[in-house]
């Protein structure tokens, strides 16, 4: 099998590491498997395509200024035309709306993965629209949590061509232990520390977590917020307004921030809408007692015997539900236990790459068959 994997990566985040889990769990198994990263000329050297060209996968970097989006096609319909791949896989709104329909009209299986929907601003909730409307033409839609197969369904997506498969996780770098984790962060060895990890954005939900502080005001807590975004002004200044600022670190963005998760006492998901976050799954390796919203596909990955679910956007909750961490350690234990034991028996990496290889052969015998008809 001859695989073109196509996005336009940004900042790592769950799109970027699904997919070069994907294209490298490929290359392990025997596929021929490239992958077209969409870049513009001050993100040449991404990380991405130095990790994916180290780990056997053929990179062909599509370099394009601003929103050359006709320059992108031609350059990507070039590439599909010369490889002539069984199936070009696509991550992300801009390569499905751009991007796929090159691989159509080269009579190439397009297939896509859903990570989710972020919302935002008009423009981005536009694109989505957009993005959802495109997927009816795919010859098979990917997609990482249950809510999302409703979703699509109710958008006019044909059941037939969606395939429900949830992400998966393999340790990429070694974790550190307590103190050097903490260290690494600048913060002191002892004390009850609440980690948060991911995009400052509006759909992940920090600004739930800054107003569940000041209802746990009584206990000695420290914020550890890893991540960087549009939100983090606006979250400085929240924490200023509650008077809570010396409670809340910003660290910014960290490269391989997984291997830091057992800086925390407790790992917190304040999202308003998820696919099935990768975060999720470092804090489970880590065996952090966990305190989620219960959106997208969190239900799907943690249950209440291994974590304290909590309704999306209610702070009060969110503040009890840390506060039965921080009352019962053993309980949370016994849960992060769980959690830990559920990831390696549920969400490991070999049949994740088969469920996707039985898709891409179900979709190639398709385009075979028709043209032989």
């Amino acid at each position: 099998m001859r695989v073109l994997h196509v996005l336009a990566p940004g900042a790592v985040g769950g799109l970027e590491r699904v997919a070069q889990l994907l294209a490298l769990g490929q290359a392990r198994c025997g596929e021929e498997v490239h992958a077209a990263p969409v870049l513009d000329p001050a993100t040449e050297n991404h990380p991405f395509v130095e990790q994916l060209a180290t780990g056997g996968v053929t990179v062909h970097p599509v370099v394009v200024p601003g929103r050359q989006y006709w320059r992108e096609r031609t350059a990507v319909a070039r590439l599909g035309h010369r490889l002539r791949p069984d199936v070009v896989h696509t991550h992300g709104y801009r390569p499905d709306l751009v991007d796929a329909g090159a691989a159509r009209q080269l009579g190439i299986p397009a297939v896509t993965t859903v990570h989710g929907f972020c919302g935002g601003g008009w423009k981005n909730r536009l694109y989505e629209r957009l993005q959802r409307r495109a997927y009816r033409r795919f010859d098979a839609v990917v997609v990482v949590s249950r809510p999302l197969v409703d979703q699509l369904i109710r958008d006019g997506v044909s059941p037939q061509r969606i395939h429900f498969v949830q992400n998966a996780w393999r340790e990429t770098t070694p974790p550190l232990d307590r103190v050097t984790a903490r260290s690494a962060l600048g913060l002191r060895e002892a004390g009850f520390v609440i980690g948060w990890v991911g995009r400052l954005s509006g759909e992940k939900g920090p600004d739930v977590l800054l107003d569940a502080l000041p209802h746990l005001t009584d206990l000695p807590i420290t914020v550890s917020m890893v991540g960087d975004g549009p939100e983090r002004g606006a979250l400085a200044s929240r924490a200023g307004h509650f008077a809570i600022e010396r409670r809340v670190r910003l660290h910014g963005m960290i490269r391989d921030a997984g291997r830091l998760f057992a800086a925390f006492d407790v790992f917190v998901v304040s999202s308003h809408s998820e696919g099935t976050p990768i975060v999720l799954f470092e804090a489970m390796a880590a065996g952090v007692p966990i305190v989620a919203s219960q959106v997208g596909g969190v239900p799907d990955v943690v249950t209440s015997a291994e974590a304290v679910l909590v309704p999306p956007a209610d702070p009060v909750a969110l503040a009890e539900a840390i506060r039965v961490v921080y009352c019962d350690d053993a309980a949370a234990r016994i849960r992060a236990q769980r959690a830990r034991e559920r990831l390696l028996k549920d969400f490991t990496v070999p049949p994740w790459i088969s469920r996707y290889d039985a898709i891409y052969r179900l979709v190639t015998n398709k385009a075979r068959a028709a043209v032989t008809v």
